[in-house]
C-alpha cells in the first residue's frame, strides 16, 4: 500500500481564494484587513517565513506591514512598538516572528499584544479560550491541520489521535483542537517512553519535534493518516520532515509531504485568522 498524498499547496490556495473573497467584501465596508509583522534580528529561517507571509496576504488583497529590527533593539523598546501597533485602527493582526533574540522574554513580548490582535492565537488568553472549548483564534498550524483533516473527511470522533511533540505552538494546542473534535488524544513528549508503542495505537498521528526522521514506518499503524509538521534540512540539503517519508508512505493511509503539506497552511491560516480580526473589529 502506497500513502495517498495530502496535499496542502492545493488545498492552502483554494483558501487563499476564499480569504481574497471575504477581503473584498470587507473592502465594500470601508475596511481592509491589517496585518503587522514583526521581525526582531537577522535570522535567516525568519526572514523567509516573514517574507512569504507578507507576500501572501498582499497576493489575497491584506494591507501588510513588515516591521524589521537590529538584534540590539532592547525589549523596553519592542514593547512600546507593539503598544503604537495595538492602537493603530489599520492593524487588525500583529504577529512578531520567533524566535526572539536571547536577551528579551518571548512570553512578555507575546502578553503585550492586545488579545484581539493575536492573529498566531499565543496569547494566554486566547490559549485559555481554546482549552475551555471557546477559541478567539486557533494558532495557525494546528487550525491548518484541522482543516486538512477535515478535507480528507477524516473521522476524528472517537478516533485514537496521537501528538509526538508537546510544544505552546503545536503539540498543546493540536490537543485541544483534537479533543473538541471527539478524538482520544495522547500527547507525546521527549520523555515518553517506548514512543513506537504509542504511535502505533494512532489512526491520526502529528508528529511536531524538529528532529529529522524520528518517526519511521514501522511505527505508524497501517492505514493511519500522518501529518508531519517538522521542517529540518537533511544531510543532502534538502528540506525533510519529522517523519521518515519513504517508510511511512508505505505504511499509512494517507501522509502530507514535507515540502508542500503543513507549511503552505499555516500562512493560509495566518490570513483566515487576520480577516476573522477584521470583521471583528471592523
Amino acid at each position: 500500500m502506497t500513502a495517498r498524498i495530502i496535499d496542502g499547496a492545493a488545498l492552502s490556495q483554494k483558501i487563499r481564494e476564499e480569504v481574497a473573497q471575504r477581503v473584498a467584501k470587507l473592502a465594500g465596508t470601508g475596511v481592509r484587513p491589517g496585518l503587522a509583522v514583526v521581525l526582531v534580528g537577522e535570522d535567516p529561517a525568519s526572514q523567509v517565513y516573514v517574507r512569504n507571509k507578507v507576500a501572501a496576504c498582499e497576493k489575497a488583497g491584506l494591507y501588510s506591514k513588515k516591521e524589521q529590527y537590529p538584534a540590539s533593539m532592547s525589549e523596553a523598546e519592542l514593547l512600546q512598538r507593539i503598544e503604537v501597533l495595538n492602537g493603530d485602527p489599520t492593524i487588525h493582526g500583529i504577529l512578531v516572528q520567533l524566535p526572539l533574540p536571547p536577551h528579551m522574554d518571548s512570553h512578555k513580548v507575546i502578553e503585550a499584544i492586545a488579545a484581539d490582535k493575536d492573529v498566531d492565537g499565543f496569547h494566554i488568553s486566547n490559549a485559555g479560550l481554546l482549552m475551555t472549548g471557546q477559541p478567539l483564534f486557533r494558532p495557525c498550524t494546528p487550525y491548518g491541520v484541522m482543516k486538512m483533516l477535515e478535507a480528507e473527511n477524516v473521522p476524528l470522533r472517537g478516533a485514537e489521535a496521537v501528538i509526538v511533540g508537546a510544544s505552546n505552538i503545536v503539540g498543546k494546542p493540536m490537543a485541544m483542537l483534537l479533543l473538541a473534535a471527539g478524538a482520544t488524544v495522547t500527547l507525546c513528549n521527549s520523555k515518553t517512553r517506548d514512543l513506537g508503542a504509542q504511535t502505533r495505537r494512532a489512526d491520526v498521528l502529528v508528529v511536531a519535534t524538529g528532529k529529522a526522521g524520528i518517526v519511521k514506518g514501522d511505527m505508524i499503524k497501517p492505514g493511519a493518516v500522518v501529518i508531519d509538521v517538522g521542517i529540518n534540512r537533511g544531510a543532502d540539503g534538502k528540506l525533510c520532515g519529522d517523519v521518515d517519508f519513504a517508510s511511512a508512505r508505505e505504511v499509512a493511509g494517507a501522509i502530507t509531504p514535507v515540502p508542500g503539506g503543513v507549511g503552505p497552511m499555516t500562512i493560509a491560516m495566518l490570513l483566515v485568522n487576520t480577516v476573522e480580526a477584521a470583521e471583528r473589529l471592523g
